[in-house]
C-alpha cells in the first residue's frame, strides 16, 4: 500500500483540513496516511472521526510547528523537530512514499531540499501548478513560486521536468512545451527568455516556441516554462480573478428575482464551473527536482484539496516522477557532453 506523510500542523486550518483529507484519502484512494503533529492535537481531531479508527491512518508525532512567520533558514535550522521535517524524514528513510503538505512554502522547500536530497544534474526545486484550460485539460505551469530568479539552464531543466509531468501523470502523449513570453517571435522577450529558447530547442521534446500570458488557458500549450517570480504572479492573479469573477457571479445571480430563477434552472451548470477553476480539484502543487514526492499545498487548503494533495503524491509515487525525472536529465546532460 503506498504511504503518504502528511504535515498536519501547517495549514491554515490545521489540523482539522489535513484529519478530514487524510480520512477522505485513505477511505477512498486505498493509500496509507501517516499525520504527522503534535501528538495530542491530532489524537483530539480524530476522535472526532469514529470511523478513522478503521482506516489505515497512523499518527507520527512532532513537537514543533513552523508557522507562516518563519523563515525558511529559521525553521530549517532551529526546528529540528516540525512536522514537515519529520514528514521529509520518514520519506527519505522508505517509511513514506511522499510528502503533503499546506505548511509555509519557503521551509517546505528548503526542508524537503535539505533532507530528501536533489536529483543529480538539477540545479533547483521548481513547482508545477496545474490550471484549467477552456479545453477542460489542465495545462502545466513550471515554476510558479520556488526561485524568484533562474538562469537559462533552469528554465532548461523545468521544461523536461514539466514534460515529464504532463506526459505521466495527465497522460499527454507527446506534450506541447512553451515558454513563457511577451510574444511569439522568439527575439522578443528579456534576456533570459532569449538565452533559454535555444537550450530548449534542443531538447527532445515538442517545443512549440515562445507562448504569452493569455495561451496559458487556451488549451494550445500542455506546459508552459517560466520563471518563478513571473510564475508566481500568474498564478496570484488567477487566484484573484476567480474569486472576483466567482463573487461578481453569485451577487448578479442574487440581485433580482429573474436572475434568481434563472440561477435555479442554471445551476448545474454554475457548479460545474465552480468545480472546473477550484484550485482545491488540483491538490497542490509538486516540488520537482528533489529526490522523492513532495506536494505543496495552498495554505487555505480544505479537506477536499488535503485529499486531492494525497491522490497527486500517490500517483506521483506510483509513476516514481522523481527517477524519470533523473534518467532524463542524465540523459540530456550525456548528450550534451557528447555534443561538444
Amino acid at each position: 500500500m503506498t504511504t503518504i506523510a502528511v504535515d498536519a500542523m501547517g495549514g491554515d486550518h490545521a489540523p482539522k483540513s489535513e484529519v478530514e483529507g487524510a480520512i477522505r484519502a485513505a477511505s477512498s484512494l486505498g493509500v496509507k496516511v501517516i499525520l504527522v503533529g503534535q501528538e495530542e492535537v491530532l489524537q483530539r481531531e480524530l476522535k472526532c472521526h469514529p470511523a478513522a479508527a478503521r482506516l489505515p491512518i497512523e499518527i507520527r508525532n512532532a513537537t514543533e510547528v513552523v508557522t507562516m512567520d518563519d523563515s525558511a533558514a529559521k525553521a530549517f535550522r532551529a526546528k529540528k523537530d516540525s512536522s514537515i521535517r519529520v514528514a521529509c524524514r520518514l520519506q527519505r528513510d522508505g517509511e513514506a512514499d511522499g510528502v503533503v503538505s499546506a505548511g509555509n512554502t519557503g521551509a517546505c522547500m528548503a526542508t524537503a531540499k535539505m533532507v530528501q536530497g536533489m536529483i543529480r544534474g538539477v540545479d533547483r526545486p521548481a513547482l508545477a501548478s496545474a490550471f484549467p484550460t477552456l479545453k477542460g485539460t489542465p495545462v502545466v505551469v513550471v515554476d510558479v513560486g520556488a526561485n524568484v530568479d533562474s538562469t537559462p539552464d533552469m528554465l532548461a531543466q523545468f521544461a523536461v521536468m514539466g514534460e515529464i509531468y504532463s506526459r505521466l501523470i495527465l497522460r499527454n502523449s507527446n506534450p506541447r512545451v512553451g515558454l513563457l513570453s511577451i510574444g511569439e517571435e522568439e527575439h522578443k522577450g528579456n534576456d533570459l527568455t532569449r538565452t533559454a529558447t535555444p537550450l530548449i530547442k534542443a531538447l527532445p521534446i515538442n517545443f512549440i516556441g515562445n507562448v504569452e500570458g493569455r495561451d496559458i488557458y487556451s488549451g494550445i500549450v500542455d506546459v508552459v516554462v517560466c520563471d518563478g517570480f513571473i510564475g508566481n504572479v500568474a498564478l496570484k492573479v488567477s487566484e484573484g480573478l476567480v474569486d472576483m469573477i466567482t463573487g461578481m457571479l453569485k451577487e448578479s445571480l442574487a440581485a433580482t428575482v429573474t436572475r434568481k430563477i434563472g440561477y435555479v434552472l442554471s445551476k448545474a451548470a454554475y457548479r460545474d464551473f465552480r468545480k472546473r477553476v477550484d484550485y482545491s480539484e488540483y491538490g497542490g502543487a509538486p516540488l520537482l527536482g528533489v529526490k522523492g514526492v513532495t506536494i505543496i499545498c495552498h495554505g487555505r487548503s480544505n479537506a477536499n484539496a488535503i485529499k486531492n494533495a494525497i491522490r497527486v503524491a500517490a500517483e506521483f509515487a506510483n509513476s516514481r516522477i522523481d527517477e524519470r525525472i533523473a534518467s532524463e536529465i542524465d540523459s540530456v546532460s550525456s548528450s550534451k557532453v557528447a555534443g561538444k
